[in-house]
């Protein structure tokens, strides 16, 4: 019954739950308490696959007083029956499945990024049209870097030595005070590292099976934290600058890992920018539903494991 009720939950919370919360719409009011939900319905969404697991091992997997096991799983198929065992050892494969196929998506994700990255990095320094000693301040900054093409480009790239990317045709359409939105919405990014936010998702989505995933979950946190971004350009000019500057960067484009400011979520954004309609009590709401969410497959994790540890070092 344990093992059912995790199972659920982690299908539930890796395929329904994101499609039904990616329709609401409060969440682009309260983008940092709607990425606070997601990022708790991915972790529970994870440790409920895990609690499902532990739950099915325990009974493939007949545990005697000092935590070690006293039978093979195979030798529990009489006791359980045949069919129930082999749903039982399904269940229990696909969790392991679950688990590396996280882990290799996280390595795989993580270093493609940052290797692309840096080969991309190194390329815009030796490309950079900015003249330093002279010029307007906003562009002499030591993280940002023009290219010399009229094709509409900004994005920022991640890393230890971040940058903000522009071209010279995307600068020649903003008037000073959007091209200070653009770079500081580009800014926000690399101060939050949304990047690594976004190598966590697109980890947790390559890791459940395509059948029963979403990919609600994924689009929706990238349009989050493009509009956390735009909240802080926001508080640094006006919602009026921010929303022509990103009118004028909407066919800005930006190379695989890097995270630009135009792209197909722009007429939303500019949309969300008129409304100011606060959505302090679905935020709250969102803030609760994230802790609770998060507490029943922590500590169904948690309390079996450092349980069985416990037993472990008592019988050694």
């Amino acid at each position: 019954m344990i093992a059912a009720v995790f199972g659920a939950i982690a299908l539930l919370l890796a395929g329904p739950v994101p499609a039904l919360l990616a329709r609401a719409d409060w969440s682009l009011r309260a983008p940092r308490a709607a990425m606070t939900l997601w990022q708790s319905i991915s972790i529970a969404a994870v440790l409920s696959a895990f609690s499902c697991g532990l739950a099915i091992a325990s009974h493939l997997l007949v545990i005697g007083p000092d935590g070690r096991p006293t039978t093979s799983p195979f030798r529990q198929a009489d006791r359980l029956g045949w069919p129930i065992w082999t749903v039982c050892f399904g269940v229990f494969f696909l969790t392991l499945l679950i688990g590396a196929r996280l882990i290799f998506a996280s390595i795989r994700v993580g270093v493609r990024t940052r290797a692309r990255r840096a080969l991309h990095r190194d390329l815009v320094d030796l490309l950079d049209h900015i003249d330093r000693r002279s010029g307007d301040g906003t562009l002499r900054a030591r993280d940002v870097r023009m290219l010399d093409v009229r094709e509409p480009i900004a994005y920022c790239l991640p890393g230890i030595r971040r940058r903000v990317v522009l071209s010279a045709g995307i600068v020649d359409r903003l008037n000073r005070d959007e091209l200070t939105a653009v770079i500081t919405h580009e800014r926000a990014h690399l101060r939050a590292r949304h990047d690594l936010i976004l190598e966590a998702f697109i980890a947790v989505h390559e890791a459940f099976p395509r059948v029963i995933r979403s990919r609600s979950a994924l689009d929706q946190v990238r349009l989050l934290v493009e509009i956390l971004a735009d909240d802080h350009a926001v508080r640094a000019s006006s919602r009026r600058t921010v929303g022509r500057a990103l009118v004028n960067c909407a066919d800005a484009v930006a190379p695989q890992g890097a995270m630009g400011v135009g792209g197909p979520s722009t007429l939303t954004r500019v949309q969300r920018l008129s409304d100011n309609r606060s959505a302090h009590t679905a935020g709250a709401c969102a803030y609760v539903c994230a802790v609770l969410i998060l507490v029943v497959p922590t500590l169904a994790v948690a309390i079996p494991w450092l349980t069985e540890l416990s037993r472990l070092a008592g019988s050694l």
